[in-house]
């Protein structure tokens, strides 16, 4: 009996070690991004500011996080309340993208234009589908990187076709 109870053990003892050293399976570590998307990614936190999106000036409070393993990052707006909205950020053959998912209900896509180190301009991406002649949405973006704690964005959106007044938000970063 104490035979078997030293064997028992010692199996144990060797299938514990075996499975607490097999290695876990690798998960491929992701190419690294196109420079701006590298740059995007030192948005990730928290960010407030007041916007004025026609009506006067809100509070506006945007929050970036990596998803993905590092190849999206995710942009959410007015976080938490009946007016947020998500934007995803990703490089789609090897140049910066983005798709906006609005509270307009539409998803306009969009893809970098230029940049200049410190300016990232996005233009409509026509592939997604909206029509730009009757359905509002938002057609380009900026987003202009002043300090390491501030931004500013500027979204153009169209209405009938027609381009509507662009308002400029400064958002600074919520220190922790």
């Amino acid at each position: 009996m104490k035979t078997k109870l030293t064997l028992i053990y010692a199996i144990c003892s060797a299938a514990t070690l075996y499975w607490a050293t097999a290695a876990a399976p690798q998960i491929p570590q992701p190419a690294k991004g196109s420079d701006e998307f590298e740059q995007m990614k030192s948005l990730v936190g928290t960010w407030t500011g007041n916007a004025d999106l026609g009506q006067g000036p809100i509070e506006m409070t945007v929050k970036y996080r990596l998803l993905a393993g590092g190849t999206v990052l995710e942009e959410r707006c007015f976080p938490d309340s009946p007016m947020e909205m998500v934007t995803m950020f990703y490089d789609k053959g090897g140049k910066l993208a983005m798709t906006h998912y609005c509270v307009l209900g539409n998803r306009p896509a969009m893809t970098l234009k230029s940049s200049d180190g410190k300016t990232l301009s996005f233009d409509f991406d026509a592939s997604c589908g909206i029509n730009t002649k009757t359905e509002m949405h938002m057609h380009a973006m900026s987003l202009r990187f002043d300090d390491s704690d501030t931004i500013t964005t500027t979204c153009k959106s169209l209405a009938n076709g027609q381009e509507q007044e662009s308002h400029a938000c400064t958002l600074k970063r919520v220190k922790s």
